[in-house]
């Protein structure tokens, strides 16, 4: 398990201040750099990317490497699957996981399988960016969050980032693996600013701990960590510490460190956006209440759609309140 805020040595003025979205351009700039086999296709990437997460890309690599697309998701998905296969590795652009659906034969019955069905002979190293989650005013067909579908697939490589500093990173490891990565970028994290450190590597499979306490244990990922912290922040002026930890990548997810917290704290809550029913948290609830004996609570979404209206839209989210509000309930178990 690594540490948030640790992790070794850094040059002067290696760490500065940017946005999520700058930081994914930066690692993209940075492996595009690095090796000549990453490529980026997708519709509007020449211009940056409607988030401004290819910002200044085509410019610097030209069209041949930052490459626009028809808007077919079935076309851009298969074509970088293509590529994977003839030794590029590709970042493929579905604009909003809402959108990848049309592009699911391509990546569950190809991209996921091909290793496997093949002996190893192919690999399929393609980095699928499906921004997802609640984007504000945006409804029901703009603001899905579908993590626990890919984490659901084996063949996959399931990747969350909640911060500026993961997002540069966790997309430098992506690039980096062998093996098809779902890309689930927050659609309302792009202008969060933070520190990045170019110099530290955060690897696939290994969650942050972003507090420490022995009161309970509370796991969470991509916006809803922000959401989580201010509820801690409330629980801490009552004495109630709590052992926040990020997952940061939904699969393979830091069994070793939850369980350890879990028997640790003996209570566990977990907290996402994504509706509730089938939810990853179930997974995680599940694994730690069968291993530590812990006792064990769940948020997620209703299982609704997600409203235009702003007070519809509000009954989607869990709210920092109802996450203090459940842990304090937690805590009256016993």
């Amino acid at each position: 398990m690594t540490e948030m805020t640790g992790g070794g040595t850094r040059p002067a003025g290696a760490v500065r201040e940017l946005s999520y979205a700058e930081a994914a351009v930066l690692a993209l700039q940075r492996e595009m750099e690095a090796d000549a086999r990453v490529v980026v296709l997708g519709e509007d990437v020449g211009r940056g990317g409607i988030f401004g997460q290819y910002k200044g890309l085509q410019q610097h690599f030209g069209t041949d490497r930052v490459i626009d697309t028809p808007i077919s998701e079935a076309a851009i998905m298969g074509a970088g699957v293509g590529m994977a296969l003839a030794g590029l590795r590709p970042v493929v652009e579905m604009r909003v996981v809402d959108f990848a659906l049309c592009g699911m034969d391509e990546l569950v019955n190809q991209a996921a399988k091909n290793r496997f069905m093949f002996g190893g002979q192919g690999r399929v190293p393609i980095v699928a960016r499906m921004p997802g989650g609640i984007w504000d005013a945006s409804a029901a067909q703009h603001s899905q969050s579908l993590e626990a579908w890919f984490a659901h697939l084996p063949g996959v490589v399931v990747v969350c980032p909640s911060t500026p500093q993961d997002n540069h990173g966790l997309m430098r490891a992506a690039l980096r693996c062998g093996d098809p990565v779902v890309y689930i970028e927050h659609k309302t994290l792009w202008g969060v600013r933070g520190p990045v450190d170019e110099t530290l590597d955060i690897p696939l499979g290994k969650a942050a701990r972003v507090r420490r306490g022995s009161a309970l244990t509370m796991v969470s990922w991509s916006r809803q960590l922000h959401a989580c912290m201010a509820a801690c922040d409330a629980l801490a002026t009552e004495g109630i510490e709590v052992d926040l930890i990020d997952l940061r990548t939904l699969w393979p997810w830091d069994r070793e460190a939850v369980l350890e917290s879990c028997a640790r704290t003996g209570r566990l809550l977990v907290a996402h956006e994504a509706v509730q029913a089938a939810g990853f948290g179930a997974e995680i609830a599940a694994t730690a209440a069968e291993a530590t004996g812990c006792r064990v609570a769940r948020l997620g979404a209703p299982r609704i759609p997600v409203g235009y209206a702003p007070v519809l839209e509000a009954q989607s989210r869990v709210s920092a309140e109802r996450i203090a509000d459940t842990a304090r309930a937690l805590l009256r178990r016993g």
